[in-house]
């Protein structure tokens, strides 16, 4: 099921990039931009973490914390991470039970094919854990810019 404004966050608690666990009261103080991308050193995943990665600055100014969720393994995260010196945490879900959660799990279909996998996505939670916006089947090119113009970020 799809989460919408107004929604409470479902809490999570996955591993880092490092293991370490990351949960939803740990942005309780800030609010908190989820994206959701399938595969992490893909084009498309690669372009969005970096845009990201590229505006991170300007979200943390208007009081917002950046994470990326993938179905990767956490060894996989902390390369991806580390190569494209990506200033905010990757969040390993390997069992995709947070994507599901969250609206941003189901049947994609490619070349004709369908299959289960991310629905690429990005929820954004206020600090009082309420969802703020939800971003649905979204293109990862220029995406960060539009998500920015939303929250009134320059």
């Amino acid at each position: 099921m799809r989460l919408k404004a107004g929604d409470k966050a479902p809490n999570f608690a996955r591993p880092n990039q490092e293991g370490h666990i990351v949960q939803l009261a740990n942005f309780s103080k800030r609010g908190l931009v989820i994206y959701f991308y399938p595969k992490a050193f893909t084009p498309g995943c690669t372009t969005e973490s970096c845009d990201f990665r590229d505006r991170h600055a300007a979200f943390i100014a208007a009081g917002y914390d950046i994470v990326g969720v993938s179905p990767d393994p956490v060894e996989r995260l902390e390369k991806f991470r580390s190569k494209h010196n990506l200033p905010f945490s990757l969040i390993s879900d390997e069992d995709h039970s947070m994507a599901e959660t969250y609206g941003a799990w189901g049947v994609k279909k490619n070349y004709g094919r369908e299959y289960e996998g991310i629905i690429r996505s990005t929820i954004v939670v206020d600090r009082n854990g309420t969802i703020e916006h939800a971003w649905y089947n979204i293109k990862a090119t220029g995406h960060a810019d539009r998500i920015a113009s939303s929250l009134c970020i320059p």
